[in-house]
């Protein structure tokens, strides 16, 4: 897998307010959550970026009152894939 390091200056480090030892969590963490807020990531990346659960992302989501990236034409896909899982049963 490919990686990509971000260059941020020491003064602006110096001036976050998170913890040192979670900072590069925490970072990671705000990165997912902005680019799925700004629907530029889907979910499933956003929480994988996030070293989050499926569960502990929404939660999160939820916490910061950030909407899910769910309409129409998903929901419709869910329910043909539902009735796809039926028929196999």
């Amino acid at each position: 897998m490919r990686t990509l390091t971000l260059d941020i200056p020491e003064a602006v480090l110096a001036a976050v307010k998170i913890p040192r030892t979670r900072l590069k969590a925490d970072l990671k963490r705000e990165l997912a959550l902005q680019l799925y807020r700004e629907n530029m990531i889907s979910f499933a990346n956003a929480h994988r970026m996030a070293d989050m659960s499926k569960i502990e992302f929404h939660y999160l989501l939820g916490e910061r009152q950030i909407p899910r990236q769910y309409d129409v034409e998903d929901c419709e896909k869910d329910m043909e894939n539902l009735a796809l899982w039926n028929t196999a049963q």
